[in-house]
Order: structure tokens, then sequence, then C-alpha cells
């Protein structure tokens, strides 16, 4: 596993692109913007900073400094009210931020998940709370969240909707940066946002462990046993 302390804050984007970078500059290293579907790059001032331990081979960055559940109260794909942090207190949670319409980094990892949760007891599986927390809100609403969200990864994972501004400062508040959805070239709808899966403890309630864009099943199935109990993988 790596170790990792929050710092300054700078970004970059590519698509496809790891989503942070390891490198060790002074104290810092950049948190990737992911540009699900385009090679357009994000424009604005930075908004994440992470300072890194040398890169392993472990798919889990257990952070220094657990970053807290951040204040939400969005709404559900049943259309209900959805406090982030009492619904999923004392329960391991793992959030993501994405979208519906990304072709590839959102499916994909949801799906990840999901089949690596098949391989746990089903008492584990009823324990963890898998969020998915759209960054496109104006196309993602609730019902579109409760059509897409089983398919791309399990029944029981919970969807988020709600005002793109708050979504945002929820997102910062874990060290992960969104762009509002603009249009490309084509006139294609893409939303910018920074492809991390965050764990947190169902033990403390904090985010402290990270995940890439590139986490296999494998490396999933082989940590959620672990995050379920509140361990460091």
């Amino acid at each position: 596993m790596r170790k990792l302390t929050r710092a300054a804050r700078p970004r970059r984007a590519a698509r496809r692109s790891p989503l942070f970078t390891a490198a060790l500059v002074t104290a810092s290293a950049a948190v990737a913007l992911t540009a699900c579907g385009t090679d357009r790059a994000p424009g604005g001032q930075p908004v994440a900073d992470v300072s890194v331990a040398p890169a392993t081979t472990k798919a889990a960055t257990v952070l220094d400094r657990p970053f807290t559940k951040p204040d939400l109260v969005l709404t559900d794909t049943a259309g209900k009210q959805f406090d982030l942090r009492e619904r999923t207190k004392g329960k391991p949670t793992l959030i993501y931020f994405g979208y519906t319409h990304c072709p590839d980094v959102c499916p994909l990892t949801m799906s990840n998940i999901a089949t690596a949760m098949k391989e746990l007891p089903q008492a584990d599986r009823d324990k963890l709370q898998v969020v998915f927390v759209t960054t496109d809100p104006e196309r993602d609403t609730p019902a579109e969240l409760a059509k897409w969200l089983p398919s791309a990864g399990d029944p029981s994972f919970i969807g988020l909707s709600g005002d793109f501004t708050s979504i945002q400062a929820g997102a910062r508040a874990m060290g992960i940066g969104i762009d509002p959805p603009t249009k490309d070239k084509n006139g294609k709808v893409v939303s910018m946002h920074g492809a991390q899966v965050i764990a947190f403890s169902p033990k403390t309630d904090q985010g402290y462990v990270l995940y890439g864009e590139d986490t296999s099943v494998q490396e999933y199935a082989a940590d959620l046993p672990k995050l379920i109990r509140g361990e460091n993988p």
C-alpha cells in the first residue's frame, strides 16, 4: 500500500489517464480529471493536491490524513432526500463521482466493484455501501440513475443527484475535482471529473483509502473484506 498525505492543489486531465500522478515534487502530486470520451483538457485553477510516498504495485493508497465524509444532502433514485453522512454512518462505504453518459471509465469502475462484490459472503455484501454521485445532474436525474446503476453496477448501489454546486463542493472536500459539464466541438456533452474511488471506514467514517481508475476486479475483491472491517488493505 502507499501512504499519502494531502497538501497544496494541482490537477491535470487526460482521457484514460492515471487518476493521480505519484510524482514526488517537493511534497505534491497531481490528482487527474478524467474526460470520459474526449481529449479535452480542463481550464481553470488547480483543485486538489496530494503528497505521496513512492508508488508501489498496490492498488490501494492509504491516506495519512483521511478525508471527512462530505456534508451532502442530495436526492436518491427513489426521489427521496438522502443525507450522505447520516445514511452511511458506521457503514463501510465506497464513494465515486461520475456520470451515466460516460462511455468508459464510469461504467467500468461500477462493473469492477459489482463483480468483486459477488465474491463476498452475503452478510458482507449487505454491509457495503457503494455510492455513485453524478457529476452531470442536469441529465442524470434520479430516474435516469435508477435505470443505469443496476445495469452498470449492482441494484444495491446508491445513486445521488442534485444541485451541481453542492456536488462539486462535496467532491472538492474529498480532494476530487469536477468541472461543470460542457460541450465539445462536436456538440457532445462532456463531464470532467476525478475518477478516484474513496473508501470510508465503518469505524471512523473517515475516507482513508483511495483507488484509481485502473483498479481491477481482482484487486477490489482482495481488498473489500478488509475495507468492510475497517482495516487497511
